[in-house]
């Protein structure tokens, strides 16, 4: 929070800022711009008290009025210039200023630990002083632009209380939400941006803000790349200009971009979005970016050696088939992660609770929802997983299906999406995951003697462990014997089942022998924790 006070000594006007937050400055450009999306660029160069300089965009917010907000790193005294291409503009170019950052007394972990950033070894992510963050979303697409302000804070708080950490959404109008709350779109045009509304994205603005005062990591979408949205409308040029004012408008909150959303980044497709990328985030002052994908689809190796992309997102999608499950199981999520630069991988649309699953036309159950997730979380280095559910991506204000979505049934009202039991699932995933060092866990299929999923990919048995053989972390999805080869972990072994319904636990002694079969206590999906009791 940004606060203004008065100094006795010398009767000046002081800014503070506490580290991690946001401070913003405005200016009034004296010379009148026909475009000012395009005729003039404006940035600011700031200085921290240990003398690094920080280059941040500022951007245009109607009339004659710019704004640049900055994140400061540093405890101490900032100082700041404008460079303005338009030189001679004197209340644009060459102005400066300071403010004061300030440590932060609050308990808010975005503010205490920091933002976001890709871990030392690269698998998952952590906040900017090491600690481990792990990624549990909801997806809301339609939920910052159709919600009032106090819909918003209502959904924000019930999520942040069910333990979720980031929140997925659109920030223009697009396929599926073709207006915001007024009835208005982010931008007049379709291949070109004729006139940008800059009141869509002030009614945006506190909502944004919400998300990080509630604990919660914004994850925006800054391109829809399916359907009539403007990562497909725009011209290449045009929707690097929409994505460059979208990241210096919000940039400076804690969040994680989604540069585009469920597209078809292949081929030719391919390179023009690694053109987008690179002219809106290479070389830049920012944070932590990845690519929504369509269902199935894969960003390796196409986008492999791209600085830019920091996380490898999927969306396995909301089929549950056999072929399906496989390309989950079995497929790229649970092979390329090897590859090198090492990246997160993170499943950004499993199967949504209540959708109409591919094929079948059957609604998914919360069982359903569990699987995808765990198995998500334990097929390459964990790191986190989204959920998602029909009424609450799509902002339902009453039963209906959502536009241009013809085929995924019936949505609630969103306040009553929220109260489903795979959203609670994931409060109790989240729960169990807190209480162990998730962030050593990665994939080891010889832990299993045998993997029944490779006669039904139903019964997959996801197992992971840490490199230093104290845990390990199986799921079953459904009560079957789990037949284990333990000679990689140390022993004895506390063995700890855990009910993924329930958040029920179940402690059934210590196991020593190498070769052993558990079978869960009870029907079902379980989840199974051995810890090293070893001296």
């Amino acid at each position: 929070m940004q606060r203004r006070s008065l100094s006795a000594k010398e009767g000046i006007l002081l800014v503070t800022v506490h580290k991690w937050g946001i401070f913003e400055a405005e200016f009034q450009a004296k010379s009148v711009y026909v475009c000012p999306l395009r005729d003039v660029t404006l940035k600011c160069i700031f200085s921290s008290p240990s003398r690094r300089e920080i280059s941040v965009e500022a951007f245009w917010d109607g009339d004659s009025s710019w704004r640049v907000r900055f994140m400061p790193d540093e405890v101490g005294t900032w100082t700041y210039r404008t460079i303005c291409s338009n030189e001679q503009d004197e209340a644009l170019h060459d102005r400066g200023g300071s403010f004061e950052s300030v440590p932060y007394s609050g308990e808010n972990p975005l503010y205490v630990h920091g933002p976001l950033k890709l871990s030392n070894n690269r698998t998952y992510l952590a906040h900017a002083d090491d600690t481990p963050f792990f990624w549990l979303a909801d997806t809301a697409w339609n939920g910052i632009i159709k919600s009032t302000l106090d819909e918003w804070d209502e959904y924000l708080s019930f999520r942040r209380e069910q333990s979720f950490s980031a929140i997925q959404f659109v920030l223009t109008h697009w396929r599926a939400g073709l207006c915001d709350v007024e009835g208005e779109t982010a931008y007049e045009g379709r291949e070109k941006i004729v006139s940008l509304n800059v009141d869509f994205f002030k009614r945006i603005d506190p909502k944004f803000s919400m998300l990080n005062k509630h604990s919660l990591v914004a994850a925006p979408v800054l391109l829809w790349a399916l359907g009539d949205s403007p990562g497909v409308n725009l011209v290449e040029d045009d929707a690097i200009l929409l994505a460059r004012y979208l990241t210096a408008r919000y940039g400076a909150y804690v969040l994680v971009w989604i540069l585009a959303g469920d597209g078809d980044y292949r081929g030719e497709k391919a390179r023009r979005w690694k053109r987008i990328g690179r002219a809106v985030f290479l070389n830049k002052h920012r944070q932590l970016v990845t690519m929504h994908p369509g269902g199935k689809h894969w960003l390796l190796p196409e986008f492999l050696q791209e600085d830019w992309l920091d996380i490898i997102a999927y969306q396995s999608g909301h089929g549950v088939d056999e072929g399906d499950l496989k390309w989950l199981c079995f497929g790229p999520p649970s092979k390329d992660w090897k590859l090198e630069p090492r990246r997160p991988a993170i499943n950004l649309e499993p199967n949504y609770e209540e959708y109409l699953a591919y094929r079948i036309f059957k609604p998914i159950t919360p069982h359903m929802v569990r699987r995808v997730a765990y198995w998500s979380i334990l097929i390459a280095p964990s790191a986190g997983v989204s959920y998602g559910t029909n009424g609450v991506w799509y902002w339902a204000e009453k039963p209906e299906v959502p536009l241009d979505h013809p085929h995924v049934g019936v949505a609630r009202p969103w306040r009553e999406a929220i109260r489903l039991p795979g959203a609670q699932d994931m409060s109790r995933l989240r729960r169990v995951f807190s209480r162990i060092p998730w962030w050593v866990l990665s994939p080891d299929s010889e832990l299993l003697v045998e993997q029944p999923g490779l006669e039904n990919v139903e019964l997959f048995i996801a197992a992971s462990r840490s490199e230093d053989r104290k845990i390990a972390v199986i799921y079953t999805p459904e009560e079957q014997d789990v037949h284990l080869n333990l000679r990689y972990l140390k022993r004895p072994l506390e063995i700890l089942w855990v009910n993924p319904r329930t958040g029920e636990e179940t402690s059934t002694g210590l196991i020593s022998g190498e070769n052993v079969k558990l079978r869960p206590p009870d029907s079902g999906d379980w989840l199974l924790i051995l810890r090293s009791r070893a001296e």
